[in-house]
C-alpha cells in the first residue's frame, strides 16, 4: 500500500464537497503536471491511502483521509473546451491526462495544519513542508502516515 497527500483548494473542491458525494465517492480531475500524472499513472493503486489536504486557504492543512477506490483512466475534463481544465492538445485516443476515484475514509475533528507540520521533525521530509513545493499529490511514508494519524487525535 502507498500514500499520498492530494491537494484541492476548499473553495473548488473540499473535504466536505467529498462527503456530500454518493457513496461519498468522486473522481480527482485537472492534474496538468507531468510529474504528478506518472504518480497517477505509475504508482497510485486501489486501496493507496491519502490525506486530503486544504490548500490556498486561511488554515491550510491536512483535513481527513481517503482510499483509493479506482486508478488511472482518462481525465474527460482534458477533451470538453467547457471545462477549467480543458486541454487541445490532448488526444482521447492517446490520453495525456489522468483521473481516478477516491472515497472519504475520515474527517478530522481538528485540521493538522501546515504550521503545526512544519513543527515537527519527524515530519521535515514530507514534500508540503519543505519550501517550493507545489506539486498537487506527493508520496508520504508510512511512518509520517502514522504521525499524522497520531496528531490528528489532538496529540
Amino acid at each position: 500500500m502507498n500514500y499520498w497527500l492530494m491537494k484541492s483548494e476548499p473553495d473548488v473542491y473540499s473535504i466536505h464537497h467529498l462527503a456530500a458525494e454518493a457513496d461519498q465517492t468522486d473522481y480527482w480531475d485537472g492534474i496538468r503536471n507531468y510529474q504528478v500524472r506518472n504518480f497517477i499513472r505509475d504508482d497510485i493503486r486501489v486501496g493507496d491511502r491519502a490525506f486530503f489536504y486544504h490548500s490556498q486557504c486561511k488554515v491550510p492543512g491536512i483535513v481527513g483521509t481517503m482510499r483509493i477506490v479506482r486508478e488511472a483512466y482518462p481525465d474527460h475534463t482534458a477533451f470538453d473546451e467547457t471545462e477549467k481544465y480543458f486541454d487541445p492538445k490532448s488526444d482521447p485516443d492517446n490520453p495525456r491526462w489522468l483521473m481516478f476515484d477516491v472515497q472519504l475514509d475520515a474527517i478530522f475533528p481538528n485540521i493538522v495544519s501546515l504550521a503545526e507540520l512544519r513543527q515537527h521533525e519527524q515530519l521535515a521530509e514530507m514534500r508540503v513542508v519543505q519550501k517550493g513545493n507545489r506539486l498537487s499529490i506527493t508520496p508520504v511514508t508510512e511512518e509520517q502516515w502514522n504521525y499524522i494519524q497520531f496528531l490528528s487525535a489532538g496529540n
